[in-house]
């Protein structure tokens, strides 16, 4: 079945019509699958002012009962995972486990933020003033944006919302124009759980089709709070300040260029594993994908030798062959990155239209030029290093900071590299890869990634607002800091 078939089949059991005049491409072989209509800079204000009376009604909503709505989102998502899944590997071209490892991830989120929805908790604050008390409350913020990029197109939308849905805010999503159709495919799901939940406002949940243009309407619309973005560098850079430029918030997670440590007491093995997965799954198109392998002078022969042999033995084609591991780049765009990037990138001919490579080993012998820069492909650079300063100083010596990790069985590099003289990044592992968060930790990077989290641990706050309040509960009124204000009547 091609993947025009395949696609047409998934959007009528999951409910979704195609139709409109922004086309969308499989990456498997090239051809269009379907198409959906690009929305009007109307259509956006309209849609924020929609969501901003719907925030009006949810807000008042108690969360617990806000988080009965996620559950049956998450009800919605594991009757549907496998067609979804599908739908993820056909628009974004992502290997059939790991198609279904994204919708499992929104299950996942799903299932921490019900949890969460009891769990919103302030702080009381001794009062330095007798009979009086202080705390501090978490209350809802207002809009959500959401814009999304293709190589997650539903996962990142789901860390998002499910969290914005808990915390009493309403959400406006911009997916990928790469990647419309999986969007479409979970708002119908939404539509099933908000019927089954009964009296959500409407306009609760949004999706805007579209490129860049609706990205920016939603950005400079003063009733958007927040705009959670994940993309490119470049693109954090011109959104960011858009948004600064109205006292706005961001949440960005951009570029990311990756390192991993080898130090001589690793069980080379097992880096192995992580490397490979790191480095090619996602055929390297993940921010959080392996780019720099930083790896002991003593051992970096034998390691060298026995990755180049591991990535001759990838199984690159068609995701949705069992047998394969890496599937396509999501376009030709990303293909002429790669080949800027790597002259010498061996094509694969696995399916007729689609642009299929082979994972890349370059061995350099110092951290400069097009290294320092993020290529959205499965390119791997070599570096080595003699004392574990160097080391240290090759991790961070980027302008990016997302996810780093070291593999090492002495305990001292290990603490060290995740002290605060270690690691940079926002992610730091030991004995496992940079890639492949659970939905559990606050996810996001430092420096020019943007410094947003998503996500677990406290990440909530972001989709909330802080209030300090102070109670006196007694019959004077005594002022902090001891000062006196005190008129005879």
């Amino acid at each position: 079945m091609s993947p025009a078939e395949e696609t047409a089949k998934i959007l009528r059991q999951l409910g979704v019509n195609s139709g409109g005049g922004m086309p969308c491409c499989s990456p498997i072989d090239g051809s269009r699958i379907g198409s959906v209509t690009e929305a009007s800079p109307v259509e956006v204000g309209a849609a924020c002012a929609a969501a901003q009376a719907a925030f009006l009604a949810w807000r008042a909503v108690p969360a617990p009962r806000r988080g009965e709505l996620v559950r049956l989102l998450g009800e919605e998502l594991r009757s549907a995972k496998e067609p979804l899944a599908r739908l993820v590997t056909l628009e974004a071209g992502k290997i059939v486990s790991e198609g279904l490892g994204e919708v499992q991830e929104m299950i996942d989120i799903c299932d921490y933020a019900v949890g969460l929805s009891r769990q919103l908790y302030g702080l009381v604050i001794a009062s330095e003033r007798p009979e009086h008390r202080m705390i501090e409350q978490w209350h809802p913020l207002g809009l959500v944006a959401v814009i999304s990029a293709f190589n997650f197109p539903v996962a990142v939308w789901a860390w998002n919302a499910a969290l914005a849905l808990v915390c009493g805010d309403p959400v406006i999503w911009k997916p990928s124009e790469k990647t419309p159709l999986t969007a479409a495919a979970v708002m119908a799901l939404v539509g099933r759980a908000l019927a089954r939940f009964g009296d959500a406002p409407h306009a609760l949940l949004q999706l805007l089709q579209g490129g860049r243009a609706v990205g920016a309407a939603l950005a400079d619309d003063p009733r958007i709070k927040l705009v959670s973005a994940t993309g490119s560098t470049r693109m954090g850079r011109e959104l960011g300040p858009l948004v600064a430029a109205r006292f706005g918030r961001t949440l960005l997670e951009l570029g990311g260029n990756n390192a991993m440590i080898v130090a001589p007491s690793a069980d080379l093995a097992l880096a192995e594993r992580a490397i490979l997965f790191s480095a090619a799954g996602t055929a390297g198109q993940r921010c959080t994908s392996l780019r720099r392998l930083i790896v002991h002078d003593s051992i970096a022969d034998a390691l060298v030798s026995r990755l180049r042999a591991l990535i001759a033995k990838i199984p690159v084609g068609d995701p949705r062959d069992s047998v394969t591991l890496v599937g396509p780049l999501i376009d030709a765009d990303a293909y002429d990155a790669m080949a800027r990037a790597c002259p010498d990138v061996e094509r694969v001919d696995a399916v007729d239209g689609g642009h299929y490579v082979r994972p890349a080993l370059v061995e350099v012998s110092a951290q400069a030029g097009i290294m320092l820069e993020e290529t959205f492909a499965p390119i791997l650079y070599v570096l080595r290093y003699s004392t574990f300063d160097q080391a240290i100083a090759l991790n961070n010596d980027v302008k990016q900071g997302l996810s780093s990790s070291i593999f090492t069985n002495d305990l001292r590099e290990a603490e060290r590299f995740l002290s605060a003289a270690g690691s940079d990044c926002g992610i730091a592992n030991v004995n496992i890869g940079p890639s492949g968060a659970e939905i559990g930790g606050a996810f996001g990077g430092e420096k020019e990634t943007g410094g947003g989290r998503e996500s677990g641990s406290d990440s909530w706050r972001a989709y909330m607002r802080r209030s300090t309040n102070t109670i006196n509960y007694g019959s004077t009124l005594p002022l902090a800091q001891g000062v006196k204000f005190d008129l005879d009547a």
